[in-house]
């Protein structure tokens, strides 16, 4: 269980429409921590569950694939328990084999398990991941990317990922998801 300095609304106390919100997170990660902490401002849950997860995540141009692909590479290497409890089902439900998911896990994305898409996608999300400081788009990959994609959809798995890499950020740092135990997110103990 996550220990968030934030209060908790209890699900019989959520503001009308949340319930389903809660429901589905719980069912999916027995953590609803996170709807019960944004159910003090729901304007800010409708935001992020709504108008992006609603409309851009599931939505858009791009197909739902490459979204739940880069989402879940963002939330294994962010080591998000919470995300991942959710992202792997998501991204078997998009078509991905549990082959596929195994070497995402172990970091050896490569073909024939994946296709030239789906690679570009993970190369275009390591560079976006909130470890890397130094993280760029180079000619290459965009010469990669628009094999695949149009630039309006590379613009919005960028926006995508973005979106994703700061929720997990401030999920980290307002302690409402669980981590992994390989988090690169988790303060150092003072000896």
């Amino acid at each position: 269980m996550t220990q968030t300095l934030f209060s908790r609304t209890p699900r019989a106390s959520l503001p009308e429409g949340i319930a389903p919100a809660w429901d589905l997170l719980n069912r999916l990660t027995g953590e609803p921590t996170f709807i019960e902490v944004f159910a003090q401002a729901p304007h800010l849950l409708n935001l992020v569950m709504n108008e992006f997860y609603g409309k851009v995540f599931f939505g858009g141009q791009v197909p739902q694939r490459y979204k739940q692909l880069a989402r879940l590479r963002l939330s294994l290497i962010h080591g998000c328990r919470t995300c991942n409890k959710q992202n792997v089902p998501g991204a078997l439900e998009a078509g991905f084999t549990q082959e596929q998911i195994d070497a995402l896990v172990a970091n050896t994305p490569s073909q024939p398990v994946f296709s030239e898409a789906d690679l570009a996608v993970i190369e275009y999300t390591d560079q976006m991941v909130l470890t890397n400081m130094h993280g760029e788009i180079s000619p290459q990959l965009f010469k990669t990317l628009r094999a695949h994609f149009s630039e309006a959809q590379i613009l919005e798995l960028g926006v995508v990922m973005a979106i994703i890499g700061g929720m997990a950020k401030l999920s980290f740092l307002l302690e409402v998801v669980e981590k992994e135990a390989w988090c690169p997110f988790t303060p150092e103990t003072s000896s």
